[in-house]
């Protein structure tokens, strides 16, 4: 006794799909996984966490997401657990239609490293259809005198499972006339065929009624029925014949609605309605009638829907040929659909930043894009570029993703902001381009210190200036942004005379304006240099100094000091001699003075204000001298009392006194 078959019900299939995806799982290259169409949503499809190497926690933190296009709705992450689960019903028949294999392809995506893998999930086929037919009762007319062996086409059933589940027999009801035999066709199908087992006479049974069953293989097996009836004809001598039995043509998928594909023909030789040719399609899908419309008297095959190569690539159609009495014959019309360069590229950005550093490194990534093109061959093949005068370019990263990076540092101070043009082009004639565009601002770097306009300042200062009054601003700029440009002034510390030189001099650390403290003293000191710091609020923050070189300018403010005659400590005048033979000009003395001013304020001439006896004595302008201006007459006086003023020549004029006591000797 043989091996009973292995059958799988709906549990088994499920354990058998958790073997495969854990010896998939265990596979290099790209993730794969498998799972049952049909399920329910939030199933478990696998462990993506852990075959990217991540803690569950790690996929919303990362920001790990589903990036594939026209697959989202179909998937999702489950953040808590780590696993890729469904989105919703999967129904392997919507999804990947006649395909034996169905395989969906998703790219996950790590936002933190921008990183793409691809995963690769298989929809398992479960027996959820059963064969069925396009029509519930078909009609063969088979003329009386047809021999034995005749063949007579029977329509298909359609089955959308794959495999074990898919279309597996036909079963025709046990009769005496006729039997089923299977014709393989073009596709590679096998398709019923009505034989003749006997001869038929009209006059003893004009009628038969058969049914043919399809079967499929799963388990539990399904079925799908159509009665057959077969109608018995008087003589009809001849069955239509077709020019040929396979029609093959080629059509550019943008052919307008109402284009005539090609003509089929058949004839019949006999006289009357049985020559005359009616044509029709005959097991033909639903989406084919929708596309195709054959004229049933000229076999005359138009255009009536819109053709679509990235849908629909081939067509096979089939088509019968019918007399008026009955008798009919079939041919294969196959048509192969040309592509045509009627899709621009598509760019979808998948990842992008509005904002990047400046002095960020070569190569930063600045976005994720995906670039399609729904057309084939030579007119699918996309190249993406950014034009040549930015500073950026794109690099393929994972299948159809290019990473837009930077090819050399930024500088804000330069360029602040970029809209950056991305172009994708096809290689089809004419060829099809695309372009979108990316903003992209260039966020501040604290890389450009405070800087003055002069290395040093020079300035001058008029002593006894007032105590708080500002007398100086220094400025400084900042190429850089907000609180990288934002600058403190400050004074490097120092001493002056023993003193903190803040006690002198203070600044507003806003302004840069400078204030005098005191009130500077030219004889105290005549200048000093102190260095400004000119520091910005970056992170860290950069600075520069200025020296400031403060020249405090002279006053007159000091009268002149009478040195000599140095005053007496009691009060009384000095006391000078000359004798009375003293001759015109004789020095008879000099006053002495200092002005501690500088310049011209300390510039001193001397002038007589008062003499006891004038025209005897006069005072040298610049010198300060006392001589005799004439001789000593006996008329003159013993005592002469003189009173010699220093005035120096500043603006007024300052001046000290000083009286003099002369006596005449014998």
């Amino acid at each position: 006794m043989g091996n009973p078959p292995l059958r799988l019900d709906r549990s088994g299939l499920v354990l058998l799909y958790i073997f495969l995806r854990t010896l998939q799982e265990s596979g290099a290259g790209h993730i794969q996984y498998s799972v049952p169409e049909e399920t329910d949503k939030g199933f478990f499809v696998g462990n993506i966490s852990k075959d990217l190497g991540l803690e569950p926690w790690e996929l919303s933190e990362r920001g790990v997401r589903i990036i594939s296009r026209d697959r989202m709705q179909l998937f999702a992450l489950n953040p808590r657990s780590g696993s890729l689960i469904t989105a919703g019903r999967l129904d392997r028949e919507e999804l990947c239609e006649t395909l034996s294999s169905c395989f969906l392809n998703i790219e996950i995506l790590v936002e933190d490293t921008l990183k793409i893998y691809g995963v690769e999930v298989e929809i398992m086929d479960v027996n959820d259809n059963a064969p069925s037919f396009q029509e519930a009762e078909i009609e063969i007319k088979v003329s009386e005198h047809a021999t034995p062996g005749s063949r007579f086409p029977l329509p298909s059933a359609r089955d959308p499972d794959v495999g074990v589940n898919s279309l597996q027999r036909y079963q025709l009801n046990p009769n005496s006339y006729f039997s089923l035999q299977m014709r393989g066709g073009t596709d590679g199908a096998k398709n019923p065929e009505l034989v003749l087992e006997g001869s038929l006479d009209r006059e003893k049974e004009s009628a038969h009624h058969l049914l043919l069953t399809a079967f499929d293989g799963g388990d539990p097996i399904h079925q799908g029925a159509v009665a057959i009836r077969v109608v018995v004809l008087d003589v009809n001598d001849h069955v239509p014949k077709f020019t040929q039995s396979v029609y093959r043509v080629s059509i550019p998928e943008n052919l307008r609605s109402g284009t005539r594909v090609l003509i089929v023909n058949a004839t019949d030789p006999d006289e009357g309605i049985n020559g005359e040719v009616f044509y029709s399609f005959q097991n033909t899908e639903s989406k084919t009638s929708e596309i195709f419309q054959l004229d049933s008297q000229t076999g005359e095959v138009l255009i009536r829907g819109s053709l679509d190569f990235e849908k629909y690539r081939f067509y096979e159609m089939e088509i019968q040929a019918q007399d008026g009495g009955g008798l009919s014959t079939t041919a294969k019309m196959l048509i192969t659909v040309v592509d045509v360069n009627d899709n621009a590229p598509e760019i979808t950005i998948t990842s992008s930043t509005n904002s990047v550093l400046e002095n960020s490194p070569l190569g930063t990534v600045i976005a994720l894009l995906n670039v399609q093109d729904q057309d084939s061959g030579e007119n699918g093949r996309v190249s993406c570029f950014v034009p040549n005068s930015l500073p950026f370019k794109l690099e393929k990263t994972y299948g159809n993703y290019y990473k837009l990076i930077t090819t050399r540092m930024l500088d804000r101070e330069q360029v602040h902001s970029y809209n950056i043009t991305l172009i994708a082009a096809d290689q089809g004639f004419p060829p099809l381009s695309t372009e979108t565009h990316i903003s992209l601002n260039v966020a501040d770097d604290n890389d450009n210190p405070p800087t003055f306009a002069d290395s040093s300042y020079s300035i001058y200062i008029p002593e006894n200036n007032a105590r708080g009054a500002s007398f100086f601003s220094v400025m400084a700029v900042d190429l850089d942004s907000t609180e990288n440009s934002q600058i403190t002034y400050s004074l490097v510390e120092d001493t002056l005379q023993g003193a903190p030189l803040s006690t002198y001099i203070s600044i507003n650390s806003n302004t840069g304006t400078l204030y005098a403290l005191r009130s500077f003293d030219y004889e105290q000191f005549r200048d000093l240099q102190l260095w400004v710091t000119a520091q910005d609020s970056g992170k860290p923050p950069l600075s520069s100094n200025v020296s400031v070189n403060i020249f405090v300018l002279d006053q007159n403010d000091n009268v002149p000091e009478i040195l000599y005659p140095s005053p007496p400590t009691d009060g009384s005048t000095g006391v000078e001699l000359a004798p009375r033979s003293a001759e015109p000009g004789y020095l008879v003395t000099k006053v002495v003075a200092v002005d501690r001013d500088s310049g011209q304020n300390a510039w001193l001439s001397y002038r007589l204000l008062k003499a006891s006896e004038p025209g005897l004595f006069a005072v040298g302008l610049h010198t300060g001298e006392v001589r005799t201006s004439r001789a000593l007459l006996d008329r003159d006086a013993l005592k002469q009392s003189l009173v010699v003023m220093a005035h120096n020549s500043g603006d007024p004029p300052l001046s000290s006194n000083v009286s003099l006591s002369l006596f005449v000797l014998d």
